[in-house]
């Protein structure tokens, strides 16, 4: 769900560059140094997932992983989606530089809404851990793709059609991101539950 260079107005890159400005800075700050190895494989984790990309007008569908990188960092998110969106602008041109702050946003909001939504609920049995983490896996890709329409829109009313087309073509994404979430959180409980804490 990268937003091509050239594609959105003016406004919208400041407001979205603005808004990642301080969503990173909150990440940084809630950051401790023991933390720093997980947001980095979070970091590269979203960076391979988003690597396969099936093109949609000026967009993309493609697995984020954004539901899970929100449960496990929280705020943190915010810099490790950063920095994974601009090794991609960099080395594979996915999105742009000048689209970098609405990218940013359009993944780590999404990330950090589902950590405040789902992160109590995952600690309870089996089986709800396992609805929570589809949730959140289904939620942070809805919200992504929302997020992504109405940047499109707000740059010119003509992209309405375009973002309808890219919130439904991201439906089969948000299924498959929910059965991964959930099988994630499952796992990471038993394996290494100090992760979601």
């Amino acid at each position: 769900m990268h937003i091509s260079e050239g594609i959105l107005s003016g406004p919208v890159l400041l407001s979205g560059a603005a808004l990642a400005a301080a969503g990173t800075a909150m990440g940084l700050k809630k950051l401790d140094y023991d933390r720093i190895p997980q947001t980095g494989i979070l970091s590269a984790a979203f960076f391979v997932a988003s690597l396969i990309h099936v093109p949609i007008g000026p967009s993309s569908a493609h697995l984020i992983l954004n539901g899970i990188v929100g449960l496990i960092l929280g705020w943190c998110a915010f810099p490790a989606i950063l920095i994974a969106l601009v090794l991609q602008a960099l080395f594979f041109q996915f999105g742009g530089i000048t689209a970098l702050g609405v990218n940013t946003v359009i993944m780590a909001l999404p990330a950090v809404v589902c950590y405040y939504l789902f992160s109590t609920i995952i600690h309870n049995k089996t089986s709800v851990s396992m609805a929570a983490g589809f949730a959140c896996g289904f939620c942070a890709v809805l919200l992504s793709a929302l997020l992504l329409a109405g940047a499109l829109i707000f740059t010119e009313e003509n992209f309405f059609e375009v973002s309808a087309l890219i919130v439904v073509s991201n439906l089969p994404i948000m299924i498959i991101e929910g059965i991964i979430t959930a099988f994630c959180i499952v796992f990471l409980k038993k394996v290494k539950p100090e992760l979601l804490a």
